[in-house]
């Protein structure tokens, strides 16, 4: 919990780190879950992974497939366990309560797509003795990040005829990782007098894939045409099946405890797979069915803009609460999806940025999350002025602290950055035009946006602790 009053008089609020007061079966229940998350983290390097690791563990907690149900008409009831697909990106699952629909959902919603470079349409070529695939960066990242390191390949080419193609290349320790290489600083003296964002351009994140030729001396671009039978040869594709492919570039590697008392997770995506891996396992570890029906929402495109068929901005979401209301009997879905929504509640399941002492200066640490602080609550988010934020309402942060401080979950309220340092967003904003009470509450990152991201086992824990809460909470 957030505060700590030395006596009843005491009136004064302070911050405290919580890990050093976790009680034995707590800190083992926090070990073994990190463990769990760590695994579910290093096979989830996509958004599509995500989602298929997801559904691996709805399908063996007995979640049934929405679109199923639907075809067959069986009617909904408490206790029944419904995830609904879309793309397969984004994903909706939900445990249907006690209370009918119309009351409202408990949602926790996060998003499982994380900064990256995509593999353009037409970006194999050849040039100085090396074949490069040409890319474009996805989300906000600091482009001289992600140089001279390992890096993976995944993703999937999809035929005319619509077979699809799975790509895993880089993270198996005996296959090869691909690579973006850098001046060296004996020669890049100009380089360095360019601006931090400045020293590598977009253009300039293009991969080496391969320096070997093809048999054959006719042939021209034989280090190209190399690279090209080598695809050939492992997943049946051609130079045209680029056409129609998603391929990601993400770094190579399985994340791992981090700092010599292994206290930390370092790896990559934790914004937001993090949130999204306690949610997901919030939802499951619910013992009985609750009151209000509680949703675990996993979304896709909030790095951005939440655009497109399986971002929030779509209407997948209001679709398929129309739909399970259709199976409740509602005589109007549409209608009565309007006012579930409009009576439901969520934690909008995102990061913030932990304090970090090297950095001090964009950051007003009072109201900075800090690590092994618990999980981070952001009223608003926004920038410059809150343009742009959800800020959420007093009475839902009341609630919010009635039942975390219930469960005794240690939390935390923190913003991004000083005013006019810093700012972002989430999908709160989107949510919260269904009229729907939201508020931000995730696990603060060190280094976020970075090919590798730190986080606190201590937050991630209490994050889970805090969504399980909520989920099961009566009032």
């Amino acid at each position: 919990m957030p505060v700590k009053n030395k006596t009843a008089k005491d009136l004064s609020y302070s911050r405290i780190n919580g890990r050093a007061g976790l009680a034995a079966a707590e800190a083992a229940r926090m070990e073994e879950l990190s463990k769990a998350y760590i695994s579910f983290l290093g096979a989830a390097k996509t958004e599509r992974l995500a989602h298929d690791e997801t559904v691996k563990l709805l399908s063996a907690a007995g979640y049934a497939d929405l679109d199923r149900l639907i075809q067959s008409g069986a009617a909904l009831k408490p206790g029944d366990k419904i995830y609904r697909s879309c793309c397969g990106k984004t994903l909706m699952a939900v445990l249907i309560g006690e209370k009918p629909l119309e009351s409202g959902l408990r949602i926790v919603g996060g998003h499982t797509d994380a900064p990256r470079l995509d593999i353009k349409q037409n970006p194999l070529y050849e040039s100085g003795e090396l074949a490069l695939l040409d890319t474009h960066y996805y989300g906000g990242i600091k482009k001289y990040q992600w140089v001279a390191l390992p890096l993976a390949l995944h993703g999937v080419f999809v035929k005319p005829g619509g077979k699809k193609i799975n790509v895993n290349i880089g993270d198996d320790e005996s296959d090869p990782v691909l690579y973006i290489s850098d001046l060296l600083p004996h020669l890049g003296q100009e380089q360095a007098k360019r601006a931090l964002g400045e020293g590598i351009s977009g253009e300039d994140l293009d991969v080496i894939a391969g320096s070997a030729s093809c048999a054959g001396k006719k042939r021209k671009e034989k280090i190209k045409y190399r690279v090209l039978e080598i695809l050939h040869e492992k997943y049946g594709v051609t130079e045209a099946d680029f056409l129609s492919a998603e391929l990601e570039i993400v770094p190579a590697g399985k994340p791992r405890e981090a700092g010599l008392d292994r206290s930390l997770i370092v790896g990559y995506g934790h914004d937001d797979r993090i949130c999204v891996y306690a949610g997901i396992r919030a939802l499951l570890d619910i013992a009985k069915t609750p009151q209000y029906s509680a949703c675990a929402l996993l979304c896709d495109k909030e790095e951005v803009g939440s655009t497109g068929a399986t971002g929030m901005e779509s209407l997948f979401f209001e679709n398929t609460v129309a739909e399970l209301l259709a199976l409740q009997g509602a005589h109007s879905p549409e209608f009565a999806a309007k006012r579930a929504m409009s009576r439901s509640r969520m934690l909008s399941a995102d990061v913030n940025a932990a304090f970090d002492p090297l950095y001090p200066g964009p950051y007003e640490k009072k109201n900075a999350a800090l690590i092994n602080h618990g999980t981070c609550v952001t009223k608003f988010t926004g920038a410059r002025g809150k343009a742009g934020a959800n800020d959420a309402n007093a009475e839902f942060l009341a609630e919010i602290r009635r039942i975390f401080d219930g469960a005794k979950v240690a939390w935390q309220a923190a913003e991004l950055g000083k005013v006019d340092a810093g700012g972002g967003g989430t999908i709160a904003g989107i949510m919260a035009r269904y009229g729907m009470e939201v508020v931000d509450c995730g696990v603060p990152l060190l280094s976020m946006h970075a090919p590798w991201e730190a986080a606190a086992k201590f937050d991630f824990y209490m994050t889970y602790k805090g969504f399980r809460a909520f989920f099961t909470d009566a009032k």
